[in-house]
C-alpha cells in the first residue's frame, strides 16, 4: 500500500478540490486515531502520535493507492487546548463533514475499554440526523480479555437501539495485534467501487 501526506489545513476553504473519494477517522482525543491510520497504510510513522490530546488540530490529508484519501480530523472532547480552540475544532470537523460530497464515510473510533459516553452518542447522533454515512471501530481491544471486550460491545449495542432503528457498521480493531485492519480497508474497498461506478455513471 502506498499512502502519503498531501497537506494540513486548518479550513475547508483551502482544501484542494476534490478529486478522489475520502473516508474520515475521528474520535475523542487520545482514542488511539493515529495508531490506527498507521496500522491501516503499513506506515510506522504517517500519522504522529503523541500522549498529549489535541494534537491533529487541522484537517490532515493523506493520498492512498492514488485512489482515495483518508482524513484525518481533529479530536472531539477533552484536549488540553483552549475553549476558543476547542470551538474551532468543532467548526472544523461539522464544515469538512457537512460540505465534502466526496465524503464517502467516516469512521467514528470509540475506546473498547470505556462504557458508552454522552459525547461520542452526541456526536454519532448528529451524524444519524445529518444524514452523514458512518461506521464505528472500537480502539484498542488488546488491553481486554474477549469476554469483557464482548460485554462492553453488546452494552455499547443496547445503548445504540434506545434510539436507533438500526445499528451502523461496526468494527473492532488493535493497532498491537492488527485486529480489524483486513475488515476496514475491505469496507473502504466495497465502498470506493460503488463510488467511481456511480461517479462514472
Amino acid at each position: 500500500m502506498k499512502a502519503e501526506f498531501k497537506g494540513s489545513y486548518p479550513s475547508t476553504k483551502v482544501l484542494p478540490k476534490e478529486d478522489f473519494p475520502e473516508f474520515a477517522f475521528i474520535g475523542r482525543s487520545n482514542v488511539g486515531k493515529s495508531s490506527l491510520i498507521n496500522m491501516l497504510c503499513n506506515h510506522k510513522d504517517l500519522a504522529k502520535t503523541s500522549s498529549k490530546p489535541g494534537k491533529t488540530q487541522h484537517i490532515v490529508r493523506f493520498l492512498v493507492d492514488n485512489s482515495w484519501y483518508l482524513i484525518d480530523l481533529p479530536g472531539y472532547g477533552y484536549a488540553k487546548v483552549s475553549k476558543a480552540s476547542r470551538a474551532e475544532f468543532g467548526e472544523l470537523i461539522q464544515s469538512y463533514l457537512l460540505e465534502r460530497t466526496f465524503m464517502q464515510c467516516v469512521f467514528v473510533l470509540i475506546d473498547s475499554r470505556i462504557p458508552p459516553q454522552k459525547i461520542d452518542l452526541e456526536f454519532i447522533e448528529w451524524l444519524g440526523v445529518s444524514g452523514i454515512p458512518f461506521a464505528m471501530v472500537f480502539t484498542k481491544t488488546d488491553k481486554l480479555k474477549p469476554k469483557d471486550l464482548d460485554s462492553h460491545l453488546a452494552l455499547y449495542r443496547e445503548t445504540l437501539l434506545a434510539s436507533w432503528e438500526e445499528l451502523p457498521t461496526m468494527f473492532v480493531s488493535s493497532a498491537i495485534d492488527k485486529k480489524g485492519k483486513e475488515e476496514i480497508l475491505s469496507f473502504i474497498s466495497e465502498v470506493k467501487t460503488t463510488f467511481y461506478k456511480n461517479f462514472s455513471e
